[in-house]
């Protein structure tokens, strides 16, 4: 009745005014260009507020923030745009002050807008300028609570103008080009890079099909002209690439109709090629011309790869007049250097070095420039002790010897080290001493890849890690000493002493290196193994050679700016030894990149910014550098892959290995989360995340960082995992089948008392957390140790905390009280004999459940 009574009036009313005809045609809103495409985030609150449901165009789903001021979030238009407004529809936790900018490159950024005490709601603010990125970039919250936004709308002109310095002449012109596929000999690629408007290339008459120019180098592409026959793309990419291997869409066309047209675009790379998915006609796609332009974009010249290591790589060979005195030199700054700025590098050629002992102090390291650690032997010692220490060698960090031959003065030479040491590619044709002289305190180590022809002696060693290595022979060792892969290991017995064996390493990559090809600089990169037993060296299986012109060696004054150019240009990062401050973070999105270190280079992020994030692509390599948390909280310091990342990387895995974590120490230092691990299938091979327990700015609140190692991504395997003194959880654990070789912990110092560290009626966060949602989970060798110097009185519940499930698997597990300073109720959970007293005696657990 009601419709009814409606339509009667409608008619009714008809019947008295005359309507007048619609003269001006109804149309759709407008879609943003940011509608569905790629967005990325600082940080999201959690799975269900990813940063892709505030471009989705639903106004019932949101992206928010952590709850900190410094968050984005960016979107990835596809291409250059001329940008005309930016539309911001704010859930309740809304921005106060915050500033859109734009980005040709995703690393360098122009402000468009700065707003200052904002309301929410929703905010239009028209805007002018062109870019590939458009991002929010928040600095102070209205709220408690991070930011939310419903929608992040950007509008403008798709298509977009070339930047005024974008150059007219064509790049590809006579460069070598290839196919997919010719129609005949006849119809060649290179005849679409001649110059001539007479030759054409043509593929066969399939999807897709692509072709492809070299440009000799990588360059800023920001415009492509095509020609086409009248067998024409209808859908087609234009991507750009490094190495002609992984490729980013710089235009995405999908309703192309043939004839000449120019597309501006924004990117980087040496390769360029149009990618066929959609044909116009019956036949195969034709193009008489495809023209290449290139240009900065932003007024700045290409990053250059290659050069010099720069002044703190001391580069020597066998002739090198008064070599010992190098050495000397450096060892006297850096003996006892703990918290200093200086950084070295030695890099020893290819020969022998006769009467050499190459002390190493800290921030220091040695490494042999051949392909095999036998092409760089010292008849002689590389030498750590603890005599700056009054023999105790617990703080001997920071420091590395790598890839060389060593044939010791009196058959064995002295490693008296502690943690971030690492001993890799080393033949020792002798014996190997791991404690100082006089045999004083030490607290762990770590041997990859390494052939000890003699025996291994730990001593006083505490705890010590070896994988895929060979040795004569190892005797005794105080309480977890732990292998994998290591031919001459001895027997586990756990249950009566300290040893835990694996037969070989499930899945290990070894850490790339610097070596000479004759007078080149290379990095050899290092194939994954699969259970893994003895050195990797001399056959190398599975690696591959990178030139220096495909590194931008970074050098001290190098800006984060600069960095992330050259990441978007497709090279890789040598950190020449250094402290470098950055003001921004370093984004590494590119599968396969390599950043290598050199003597400890040192990476700190100011302002409250994170340090490096690693977006979710296959086989980046971390290696050789450390991380010092700023004095502005950031919130995370290394962040591998989104929040959101799924992709399988099985086959070629991210590695991280001999990165190490700094809060505190050379100064306060402010972390939420240390390490975050979002991809699947990361190797950590060899970390020390540390909270430091003395040096300058160390206090419970002062250098606070609760998180050490957040493991979030499923099959992750971390070998060789050292993490200490984080005010929550050192570890926590939240993906599936994670693995864990080695693993080797202290509780903070300096917990002021119970009350600090209770939760969920529980006192103490376990050293190793694995989440209640995991099903299958496995670790050996793993021990935790308390010395609550603050308050003595503290009794933690557990180091471990698991669900108990039948896919949960923990092998020879140990807590330890030193010196009696605070005690453990149990091993783990409720399980396993509380320690007591002041005799440092572990209560062990050789399986649970």
């Amino acid at each position: 009745m009601r419709f009814r009574s409606w339509g009667i009036a409608l008619a009714t009313a008809a019947a008295l005014v005359t309507i007048p005809a619609q003269t001006t045609p109804a149309s759709a809103a407008e879609v943003p260009l940011s509608q569905g495409k790629t967005a990325t985030s600082s940080s999201d609150e959690n799975a269900g507020t990813a940063a892709s449901y505030a471009v989705d165009g639903n106004t019932g789903t949101r992206w928010s923030s952590a709850g900190t001021d410094t968050q984005w979030l960016q979107v990835d238009l596809g291409a250059t745009a001329s940008l005309t407004k930016v539309v911001l529809n704010w859930e309740t936790a809304y921005g106060k002050d915050y500033k859109i900018q734009v980005s040709g490159n995703g690393s360098s950024w122009t402000d468009l807008k700065t707003v200052t005490g904002g309301d929410g709601g929703t905010d239009t603010l028209d805007v002018s300028g062109q870019g590939r990125y458009v991002r929010l970039y928040g600095v102070s919250r209205a709220t408690q609570y991070g930011y939310s936004l419903w929608e992040f709308q950007v509008f403008g002109d798709a298509g977009g103008t070339p930047p005024a310095d974008c150059g007219t002449a064509n790049a590809a012109k006579g460069r070598t080009a290839t196919a997919s596929s010719t129609e005949n000999g006849g119809t060649a690629a290179a005849n679409a890079f001649d110059g001539d408007a007479g030759t054409r290339w043509s593929s066969q008459a399939s999807d897709p099909q692509w072709v492809q120019v070299d440009l000799g180098s990588s360059q800023d592409i920001c415009k492509v002209d095509l020609n086409w026959e009248a067998a024409y793309g209808k859908a087609f990419k234009i991507q750009a690439s490094a190495d002609g291997q992984n490729w980013t869409t710089l235009k995405d066309v999908t309703n192309g109709t043939g004839g000449t047209a120019s597309y501006a675009v924004s990117g980087s790379g040496r390769y360029v090629r149009v990618y066929g998915t959609v044909r116009g006609t019956p036949y195969g796609y034709s193009l008489w011309e495809v023209a290449v332009h290139t240009g900065s974009g932003d007024g700045t010249p290409p990053v250059e790869g290659g050069g010099d290591l720069g002044p703190n790589v001391i580069v020597v060979d066998p002739s090198t007049p008064n070599l010992q005195d190098k050495f000397d030199q450096v060892f006297s700054k850096q003996e006892s250097n703990q918290f200093g700025s200086e950084r070295y590098q030695f890099l020893l050629k290819p020969g022998t070095y006769n009467g050499i002992n190459a002390q190493l102090g800290f921030y220091t390291s040695i490494s042999g420039l051949g392909l095999n650690p036998d092409d760089t032997k010292i008849n002689g010692d590389v030498t750590v002790d603890a005599g700056w220490f009054n023999g105790n060698a617990t703080q001997n960090f920071w420091r590395s010897a790598e890839n060389l031959a060593l044939n010791p003065v009196n058959g064995t030479n002295r490693w008296a080290v502690a943690q971030a040491a690492p001993f890799r590619r080393i033949h020792v044709e002798g014996g190997l001493n791991l404690a100082p002289n006089g045999y004083g305190w030490a607290s762990g180590g770590y041997i990859a890849d390494s052939k000890i022809d003699g025996t291994v002696g730990p001593y006083s060693q505490q705890q010590w890690y070896t994988r895929d290595s060979s040795v004569g022979g190892w005797t005794n060792g105080v309480w977890n000493m732990t292998f994998s892969g290591v031919q001459g290991a001895p027997a586990t017995n756990f249950d009566s002493g300290p040893y835990t064996t694996l037969d070989s390493t499930p899945v290990s990559r070894e850490k790339p290196f610097l070596y000479l090809d004759g007078n080149d600089y290379k990095v050899f990169v290092p194939g994954k193994r699969t259970n893994a037993r003895g050195v990797s060296w001399p056959a190398n299986a599975g690696g591959t050679s990178l030139p220096l012109s495909q590194f931008y060696v970074v050098k001290p004054g190098a800006t984060a700016a600069t960095i992330n150019a050259a990441l978007a240009q497709g090279l890789n990062l040598l950190f020449t030894p250094g402290v470098y401050h950055l003001d921004r973070t370093i984004d590494v999105t590119r599968a396969n990149t390599v950043v290598l270190g050199l003597g400890l280079a040192t990476i700190v992020p100011d302002n409250g910014v994170d340090a490096m994030h690693v977006a979710d692509v296959d086989g980046v390599r971390l290696a050789g550098f450390l991380i010092d948390a700023g004095r502005a909280k950031s919130d995370t310091l290394l962040q591998i892959g989104g929040a959101n990342a799924s992709a399988d990387h099985a086959a070629n895995p991210t590695t991280m290995q001999d990165v190490f974590i700094r809060i505190g120490g050379a100064g306060p230092g402010l972390a939420t989360n240390s390490v975050v691990v979002n991809s699947d299938d990361v190797i950590v091979d060899h970390t020390w995340i540390w909270r430091a327990d003395h040096g300058e700015g160390v206090g419970w609140e002062t250098n606070r960082a609760d998180y050490g190692l957040v493991v979030n991504g499923d099959d992750v395997l971390t070998t060789g995992l050292f993490v200490e003194h984080f005010n929550k959880y050192d570890v926590l654990w939240n993906g599936e089948r994670g693995r864990t070789i080695f693993f080797q912990n202290e509780k903070a110092y300096d917990v002021p008392n119970a009350a600090a560290v209770t939760h969920d009626g529980i006192v103490g966060y376990a050293a190793y957390k694995v989440a209640d949602s995991v099903n299958t989970h496995e670790a050996w060798g793993m021990g935790s140790y308390c010395n609550f110097t603050s308050d003595p009185t503290i009794v933690q519940q557990h180091g471990f905390q698991v669900p108990v499930k039948t896919g949960i698997k923990l092998h020879d597990i140990l807590v330890i009280s030193l010196g009696g300073k605070g005690q453990y109720a149990h091993v783990v959970n409720n399980t396993g004999a509380p320690t007591s007293g002041s005799d440092t005696v572990p209560s062990k657990i050789t399986s649970f459940p």
